[in-house]
């Protein structure tokens, strides 16, 4: 059945172990160690309402194990009551989703608070581990890399998904950007897709449109085009404060060399009126950027990207963080140079992927994971990934996302 996920060995219910969870090892059999607790017993002596209090602490791991112990904690973490209080005491540090080959969508993710690395994970929805990808809340959007018209949305803790009707806008646009937004409070979520199709013959002009999905009413809406010149989308958009960011890319001649990307902004929510320009109220980047990414921390639109050397911009000197103030960049930290050369392989392509707290930078040519804290603003590398570098042209990269039980699509 669509969506439904596969339990193993248990009695109905999206905590007791999705088949992916399963190959991961975070089950442990009756009466075994359950972070830390030796025995079921000293707590079976509790009511449902204190039990459920006292589970919701545990991290998501330990909640899979506590399912495990016996039919009635299993019961207790399946049920509406234990989720409410799940989402009232835990703020969940992302974990980070490390595609270890290829082409499969399967991998590794990696607890930030365990740190630890749990493998054998598979996702639903997806084929191959190229599509668009987007996260919030628990939530994770995926469309393929093809024709940008097949999105899913799907909880990846306890594999529930859902297929989304195609958006609008015809497929196999030149480049693409997906972003998604999930409501704290209603638990509501909108999806944006920006496209971008160059128009024939004229290499300077780009037709971007963006296309917008209201899980309430489950429909699509295209609340904006515009023929911009000199400048084309990209496959970068994030949705913060009820706005949209989508990041473009110069493709006419000019004279700032450090005017190459620019971030333009669609008000989600005061939905500007049709022939309002995006590109007029565009921010540019604060330097010459590679692989520059849009994130939503707690709010905040936070920008990761390669520096680009005076000389040779396609070529970078480091990492920096900036935050966007009004309408100013604000330079949060750059990688030290000890840890930049750190990742052996690297080779100006890198993927990072954010949300909460913490953002996470990963070369595509290796394994190795560095992780910064927004709220200390330090910089670490992961406990090391489990996974080995098999065959030269090997890549590997990944995206964030907060582990809940409590979100369904």
């Amino acid at each position: 059945m669509e969506g439904e996920p596969s339990w193993v060995g248990h009695p109905a219910g999206h905590t007791a172990g999705g088949r992916g969870f399963q190959a991961l090892g975070l089950f442990s059999a009756s009466g075994e160690d359950v972070h830390g607790v030796k025995s079921a017993a000293s707590l079976d002596a509790l009511p449902d309402d204190l039990l459920e209090k006292i589970l919701a602490f545990l991290p998501i791991p330990s909640i899979f194990r506590a399912g495990c112990v016996c039919r009635r904690w299993n019961e207790v973490v399946s049920s509406k009551r234990f989720l409410w209080n799940l989402t009232i005491n835990q703020s969940q540090k992302p974990w980070y989703f490390m595609f270890t080959c290829n082409d499969a969508a399967s991998g590794y993710a990696y607890d930030p608070v365990l740190r630890k690395w749990y493998g054998g994970l598979d996702l639903p929805c997806i084929e191959a581990s190229n599509w668009f990808v987007s996260s919030s809340r628990g939530l994770v959007c995926f469309m393929d890399n093809d024709s940008s018209s097949r999105l899913f949305v799907c909880n990846p803790i306890t594999r529930h998904w859902k297929r989304l009707n195609d958006p609008p806008g015809g497929k196999f646009s030149d480049y693409s950007a997906l972003s998604i937004y999930v409501d704290g409070a209603s638990r509501g979520y909108t999806i944006c897709v920006v496209k971008c199709r160059q128009v024939p013959g004229d290499f300077l002009r780009w037709d971007l449109s963006i296309h917008v999905y209201d899980s309430g009413s489950r429909n699509w809406a295209t609340p904006a085009r515009e023929m911009m010149t000199g400048w084309r989308g990209g496959d970068e958009s994030v949705i913060c404060g009820g706005v949209l960011y989508c990041l473009i890319y110069c493709t006419g001649v000019v004279g700032n060399a450090e005017a190459r990307h620019s971030v333009i902004m669609y008000n989600l929510l005061a939905r500007p009126p049709q022939g309002s320009s995006l590109l007029r109220s565009s921010v540019p980047a604060p330097c010459s950027l590679t692989c520059g990414r849009l994130m939503n921390l707690r709010e905040r639109l936070v920008m990761v990207g390669g520096i680009g050397k005076q000389d040779r911009p396609d070529i970078i000197k480091g990492i920096g963080i900036w935050e966007l103030d009004k309408r100013e960049w604000r330079e949060v930290s750059r990688m030290p140079h000890r840890l930049f050369q750190g990742f052996g392989e690297f080779d100006d392509v890198f993927a990072s992927s954010g949300t909460g707290d913490l953002i996470y930078i990963q070369s595509y040519g290796a394994p190795a994971l560095l992780v910064f804290d927004m709220n200390q603003r330090q910089w670490r590398w992961s406990v090391k990934c489990p996974v080995a570098k098999r065959f030269p042209l090997q890549l590997f990269s990944g995206f964030s996302f907060e582990p809940r039980l409590e979100v369904s699509p």
